[in-house]
């Protein structure tokens, strides 16, 4: 339905989880946790532990830029103990239905926000915003799972050492897969260095391990690439002779393909080189459901397909 209908409906349903969720001392029972994105959710689940039952709005190649909440998220919204989103401007489309669940006294929070903004990027082009794809660095993906005990500590201070040990083991595990990021880099020779994807998702991951970045569509794919935009990248590509551009689990791989297209116009062919997860972990039940698999399965594809042919 459309978003005022969906507000209309929350503001038709109870003031708060007490109505809609669980009911009870909240130490006494699991903390109800809804999630926006995948990555959170898994993020929610990795710190809450047993401790929690954590709902996500978007699964597996949903696109958050384009995301608009169904009435069916309302009862979800109301009937948690807690609402974590990424924030940044991210669910752009949930905005309104954010902010009207906060207004109800439901704790909701925007849990990439906890970065400095000295950190955050902000391109030319979305002058006054940040980027929020913030999950693309794991060293900052490992400072927003302490936003999550932090949140969840204060919603369940009986249980804050649970929360606080969750969150210190699994950013022990982020270190790891931070290092191994890094090593498994180092194969793909800096010239190579190039990422080239649908949309401006891996700014964050170029900047930590030292790529060139090239999104086509910018931050959101709510912006739509024009001609122009093709032929500069094309251009570009070309010029380089960059071996492979990706396409995106969340994105339509339709503009990818048009640049491909359009750099073989120029005398050069370059290869798709595989799918990425950039807005949306894989399906549940497979490595890539989760953080760790989905960095692991990009990481690889991206060496994969960049690093020269032994």
């Amino acid at each position: 339905m459309a978003l005022p209908v969906v507000v209309l409906a929350l503001s038709l349903v109870g003031c708060g989880p007490a109505e809609g969720g669980a009911s009870g001392p909240i130490a006494e029972r699991t903390v109800n946790v809804v999630a926006t994105t995948s990555m959170i959710a898994d993020l929610a689940r990795e710190v809450g532990g047993d401790r929690v039952e954590v709902e996500g709005l978007m699964g597996a190649g949903v696109d958050p830029h384009l995301y608009r909440p169904r009435e069916s998220d309302v009862a979800r919204l109301v009937g948690a103990d807690l609402v974590l989103y990424n924030g940044l401007e991210l669910e752009g489309k949930m905005g309104e239905v954010l902010e009207q669940v906060e207004g109800r006294g439901i704790v909701a929070e925007p849990i990439a926000e906890v970065i400095s903004e000295d950190v955050l990027l902000s391109p030319p082009e979305f002058s006054g915003s940040f980027d929020p794809h913030v999950w693309m660095d794991v060293a900052l993906w490992k400072r927003v799972s302490t936003a999550v005990a932090d949140a969840l500590a204060a919603l369940d201070p009986t249980h804050a050492e649970t929360y606080a040990a969750n969150a210190a083991a699994y950013q022990t595990r982020l270190d790891s897969l931070d290092a191994w990021v890094r090593q498994r880099v180092a194969e793909v020779p800096e010239d190579r260095r190039v990422l080239v994807t649908a949309h401006d998702a891996f700014n964050y991951f170029g900047e930590a391990y030292g790529f060139d970045v090239r999104g086509l569509q910018g931050l959101s794919t709510a912006t739509e690439a024009g001609t122009a935009d093709v032929r500069d990248l094309a251009a570009f590509v070309a010029e380089r002779r960059i071996p492979a551009m990706f396409v995106e689990s969340s994105v339509s791989p339709r503009n990818i393909e048009a640049v491909q297209q359009a750099v073989r116009a120029r005398g050069f062919d370059v290869a798709i080189g595989g799918n990425l997860f950039s807005d949306a972990l894989g399906d549940p039940g497979t490595p890539e459901g989760t953080y760790e698999g989905m960095i692991r399965h990009n990481v690889n594809t991206i060496v994969g397909a960049l690093a020269p042919a032994e």
